[in-house]
């Protein structure tokens, strides 16, 4: 049989979905966006004069999630005129939608339950020739659809998207035990030439590759700053650039990402993984809790790791976060030998630059040692469990951490 995606639906608005729909449209795909009807309507609703059957009450989700992409910083949409190519509505007066779609992708909140009564509908409604695909990050794709038919479960598969899509070039493929590999080698080129994605296959294992192998480098960097008493701009100041990491290092992204994302990120992976000789690096330290608590979660609360201010003249200014008192206080500037060494081999290239941190004699070095290595034996001990080959992890690691070297590119360069 031949496959070709003419039209998709998105099912799920929040940020997410609605980012994997404004990109769709940017390949020229139409597409239409679903979600949840509200609860109940609001005093403010009643004002208005909506009521229960008003589809302005009816598809507000989903009308929410395609304003909020409009807006998005950056832009999810080439131009903003392709938000003329979505449909919006709602799981209860809509889903016939999906009738005519090529591709069906679940975007929805990570609860089984809720995922298998939605798939439950869908199935009934899709030709039989649709692709449909989840984007879950934590949920084994086999569970999801362990109550669906064997026709449906042949073109059933994860594609988990890495945020924002239109920006992140990792797409990771997850087939089921059933796929037909022409579906998958189907989506593979489909989603590499057409969206424009680097395109690894996963295992169906917690968490995939990018986030296992992710979510360890993280919090393994987290566990030597409290082992080593150290500071946290002074990890930053090493896990940085000449390491071959991004400009925002451990906990500029951790702030990025949003810590509430990787606090359940942590927690679900310890409770996946019992056989992971590591597990326990993932068991989120008491300062992250009281973070949760505080909700101070980085960019989207205005203070994480970091905190930006204005000092007494109302100049910008940025604080730190001591984790040993709870407080923001300013940053020191670290300056170390090594690093400082590895920015002037910049032109010699990334593995230069690692080299020479990494074969230092001072505290940066000792730091940059133990955390590679942590990651190299974690990394090689994840071939094959969640991998087959050592590429695909390099690759998901450069894609969707934007890592300039993969852990055994880098373990080659050192």
């Amino acid at each position: 049989m031949s496959y070709e995606i003419k039209k998709a639906a998105v099912l799920g608005a929040g940020v997410m979905g609605a980012t994997i729909a404004a990109h769709l449209t940017n390949a020229g795909i139409p597409c239409c966006l679903l979600d949840i009807v509200p609860f109940e309507l609001t005093e403010a609703d009643k004002k208005k004069g909506l009521t229960e059957k008003s589809p302005a009450w009816r598809n507000r989700f989903a009308a929410n999630g395609l304003a909020g992409v409009t807006k998005s910083k950056p832009a999810s949409f080439y131009s903003k005129k392709n938000a003329s190519m979505i449909k919006i509505g709602n799981f209860e007066d809509n889903l016939d939608w999906l009738a005519d779609v090529d591709w069906v992708i679940e975007v929805v909140i990570e609860n089984l339950k809720i995922k298998q009564e939605l798939f439950a509908k869908v199935e009934k409604i899709v030709k039989p020739d649709c692709i449909v695909t989840t984007n879950t990050s934590g949920l084994p794709i086999q569970d999801i659809t362990a109550k669906s038919g064997a026709k449906f479960k042949e073109r059933f598969l994860g594609t988990h998207f890495f945020n924002p899509p239109r920006y992140m070039k990792l797409l990771e493929i997850i087939p089921g035990e059933k796929t037909k590999k022409e579906i998958v080698d189907y989506m593979i080129t489909f989603c590499e030439q057409v969206l424009g994605k680097g395109v690894v296959v996963c295992k169906d294992v917690p968490n995939f590759i990018g986030n296992r192998i992710g979510v360890f480098d993280i919090s393994n960097a987290v566990n030597l700053m409290v082992e080593k008493k150290l500071k946290v701009e002074e990890v930053d100041a090493v896990i940085g650039k000449a390491l071959g990491r991004p400009g925002t290092s451990i906990f500029g992204t951790l702030d990025l990402v949003g810590l509430d994302t990787g606090y359940h990120v942590m927690k679900n992976l310890y409770e996946a993984v019992p056989e992971d000789e590591s597990r326990n690096l993932f068991v989120p330290l008491p300062f992250f809790d009281k973070m949760m608590e505080l909700k101070w979660l980085g960019n989207k609360t205005k203070q994480g790791f970091y905190k930006k201010t204005k000092d007494a003249k109302g100049k910008k200014a940025k604080l730190v976060l001591d984790y040993n008192t709870m407080e923001y206080v300013a940053p020191t500037k670290p300056k170390y030998e090594s690093v400082s060494e590895a920015k002037k081999k910049a032109d010699d290239g990334v593995a230069a630059s690692i080299r020479t941190v990494f074969f230092g004699k001072d505290a940066a070095s000792e730091l940059a040692r133990e955390y590679l290595c942590n990651n190299f034996i974690y990394a090689a001990n994840r071939v094959p469990e969640i991998c087959e080959t050592i590429v695909g992890i390099d690759n998901a690691m450069k894609w969707g951490y934007n890592h300039q070297l993969g852990p055994f590119e880098t373990w080659d360069a050192v």
